[in-house]
């Protein structure tokens, strides 16, 4: 009796550490095929390239990570890209990466570097591009995906984000360099049908861009409204001397929102 109990005891172990190789091995594995995934269904939504160097997940603590995401430029920018991050932290729900829903409980992205072009009043710019081609696939129903064994297409899986954040952002337009505010969306793809991947994108691509446009704009002013008072305080001959200044620098601001 004795005997049996220790050959189930010892069976049970190999088993456990069967299963637990296992997760390790699979996650190990899923790493390439989420970044595959990525850079697949990205274009597809954003109508650029979409780049990652590595993704990793861990399916024992739900906790993964994306190293290297660069988010292209539309063609005609001179930038070769519009967004990228060194890495990103996220808390996912390990195994609803298997069914139609990821639940993913955290993002957090730190000090991301974006890069605006472009007129930034009529939408003319590459932010507000990547925007459109975002809502435009979303409203097509988001990006499709083909099932490995019938060959027939299928909606890609759906999402939901309980609570994503961006901080230490910074904004490039021009020679300028300008900090953003933190970017924080919780309660994201809650309901049963979840989110696309377009929508999410959607989403956050619409606060960056609209954080982006307020930051140059602020910017632009501040530097106006400095000068100008500078001149006034300088009385009416150097105010003169000042006020050509003023108009060109004022000139050059809309040329910011005019190219």
């Amino acid at each position: 009796m004795k005997a049996l109990k220790k050959i189930i005891f010892w069976l049970f172990i190999l088993v456990l550490v069967a299963l637990v190789a296992s997760v390790v091995l699979i996650g190990f594995f899923l790493g390439d095929i989420v970044k595959a995934g990525i850079e697949k269904v990205g274009p597809s939504v954003t109508g650029v390239s979409v780049n990652v160097e590595k993704v990793n997940i861990s399916l024992l603590t739900g906790a993964a990570g994306v190293k290297g995401f660069v988010v292209g430029n539309p063609p005609g920018y001179a930038s070769p890209q519009a967004i990228s991050l060194g890495e990103a932290s996220l808390g996912v729900s390990p195994f609803s990466v298997f069914s139609d829903k990821i639940v993913i409980h955290s993002i957090r992205i730190i000090a991301p570097d974006i890069t605006i072009e472009g007129n930034l009043l009529n939408g003319n710019n590459n932010l507000s591009k990547i925007l459109a081609n975002a809502d435009a696939s979303n409203k097509s129903g988001g990006p499709v995906t083909t099932n490995e064994v019938t060959g027939k297409a299928k909606p890609a899986k759906k999402f939901e984000v309980d609570d994503l954040l961006i901080s230490g952002a910074k904004v490039h337009y021009g020679s300028a360099t300008l900090p953003l505010p933190d970017i924080h969306l919780t309660d994201l793809g809650t309901t049963q049908d979840g989110i696309t991947s377009a929508d999410l994108t959607r989403r956050v691509l619409s606060q960056v861009t609209e954080e982006s446009i307020k930051a140059v704009g602020a910017e632009a002013m501040r530097l106006g409204k400095n000068i100008e008072d500078l001149g006034k305080n300088l009385g009416s001959d150097s105010g003169k001397t000042l006020s050509n200044g003023v108009d060109k620098i004022k000139q050059g601001i809309g040329g910011l929102f005019n190219k």
